[in-house]
């Protein structure tokens, strides 16, 4: 009898884990480790749950997680994806595959190197091939051992792949070391730098809240040419940086929020939306700054401003 009503019991478990992992969310939303994707993905969810009646998750992921999760239904939405940075992923999964959608309203983005103002008054740095000559990259050595610092990024960011590119391609990985860190400890060094009057060179990009914060200067370089833009991925080839070349600027990036085409079935009011949000430039950088300078909860913050933008909201469920 013991033994029949372990079974019992063991059963009835099993039956409750079951409807439990059956109570999935109506959307999940796949979220990457940068500041406005984060913010981009609360707005998101709180104009789904308000407005469709839908129960929306949150999961933190890379770009490639985040894409392979679309594929398979496991995330539904990718808030911010940088294009050209990710368009091996939007190739593979948008065009080949066509398991996921992208939103065509693009919100503009620019990507370069920027010392703050006082590094350049100090140094005389005008140019992003000057980080070549070993003399100009020791004002940014901190450790002592003869070559500058420079902040390419985050782990995860396929901006970071390409900085690795453009540093080989200059020659600056020659006379520089390439660091990769977390964005909220490398931008705390920039606060420390300009309360120091200490000379720094890193990663810019904006929309963002950095250009809000203090007085930057974007280093000078030959302008886009795509004929000399061949950038190549880890997850593409092995050899992806041997075999790439981009010594000249960024194109302008656009930002383009992606959704797994199984909603277009699954939920087709929130695949409805998602292919008619838009923001610019402008709002995705104040609510940015919303979050990292004033430190508002996330949620919170996404709750007020889709209440105060009411309007805007409307016109991506129309």
């Amino acid at each position: 009898m013991k033994l029949k009503h372990a079974i019992k019991v063991l059963c009835a478990g099993s039956v409750l884990a079951s409807a439990s992992i059956a109570q999935a969310a109506d959307v999940v939303i796949g979220v990457p480790n940068w500041p406005s994707v984060r913010v981009t993905a609360h707005v998101l969810k709180v104009a789904m749950e308000d407005n469709l009646g839908l129960e929306v998750e949150l999961q933190n992921g890379t770009n490639p997680v985040v894409f392979e999760a679309m594929d398979t239904g496991a995330m539904h939405v990718h808030p911010e994806v940088w294009l050209p940075n990710q368009t091996n992923l939007n190739n593979k999964f948008v065009k080949e595959k066509q398991s996921v959608r992208q939103n065509p309203n693009g919100v503009a983005g620019d990507q370069a190197m920027c010392v703050t103002a006082g590094t350049a008054e100090r140094t005389g740095i005008e140019n992003l091939a000057d980080l070549t000559d070993p003399d100009m990259a020791k004002n940014f050595d901190t450790d002592g051992d003869g070559k500058g610092e420079i902040w390419i990024g985050a782990a995860g960011w396929a901006s970071t792949n390409v900085e690795k590119i453009r540093a080989k391609s200059y020659g600056y990985a020659e006379t520089m070391n390439l660091k990769e860190m977390d964005e909220t400890l490398a931008l705390a060094e920039v606060d420390n730098a300009v309360a120091q009057d200490k000379d720094i060179v890193f990663f810019c990009y904006t929309p963002h809240h950095m250009f809000a914060l203090h007085e930057l200067v974007i280093l000078k370089e030959p302008a886009h040419d795509a004929a000399a833009w061949n950038v190549i991925q880890p997850t593409d080839d092995p050899e992806w940086l041997s075999k790439s070349e981009a010594g000249v600027a960024w194109s302008t990036a656009f930002l383009h929020i992606h959704y797994a085409t199984s909603l277009e079935t699954d939920q087709p009011e929130a695949a409805a939306m998602l292919s008619k949000v838009q923001l610019d430039t402008a709002t995705v950088s104040a609510m940015t700054y919303a979050l990292v300078v004033d430190k508002q909860d996330p949620a919170e913050f996404a709750a007020k401003w889709v209440a105060d933008n009411a309007e805007i909201v409307d016109s991506w469920l129309q």
